[in-house]
């Protein structure tokens, strides 16, 4: 399921962000870059955390940042972003942040699948630890490969 989401051109590896919007606005930047979501996407994005607090942190060190798709979803998209350093996004139960999962979901239904895809591969024992160690794009889509391949 997030293999058909995930392209290599949204995978970034040590991205240096100053703090949780910083963070989110680059994470989704190659979303807008590729055509997949607006640049009103990412806005809404950021808004929706400043007026709802950080319901995008989804667990310990894990942020999806999305927005409703009418907000500017294009294109099913998923982004994989590993920071440089931790941000804190204001949530006492899982901050810091490490990885953010950018979504674009153009339907409630896809964004619901790929949600409940990632909350599997999370659970899957060490997928964070080998997200952490890739070399790159392309050993990212082998390990989201290999994880949801295990959990089928």
């Amino acid at each position: 399921m997030l293999c058909e989401l995930l392209d290599e051109g949204l995978i970034q590896l040590g991205v240096e962000a100053t703090d949780w919007e910083d963070a989110v606005r680059k994470s989704a930047r190659p979303l807008v870059e590729l055509g997949m979501a607006t640049q009103g996407y990412v806005d809404d994005i950021v808004r929706g955390v400043k007026v709802l607090g950080p319901y995008i942190v989804i667990a310990p060190h894990v942020a999806l940042p999305h927005a409703r798709p009418e907000c500017g979803a294009l294109k099913p998209a998923l982004g994989v972003v590993t920071l440089a350093r931790p941000v804190t996004f204001g949530s006492e139960e899982h901050d810091p942040v490490s990885f953010l999962f950018p979504l674009s979901a153009t339907d409630n239904d896809a964004h619901l699948g790929a949600l409940q895809a990632l909350v599997e591969l999370l659970r899957s024992p060490g997928f964070l630890a080998r997200l952490k160690g890739a070399a790159g794009p392309a050993d990212v889509m082998r390990v989201v490969r290999e994880a949801e391949g295990s959990i089928m």
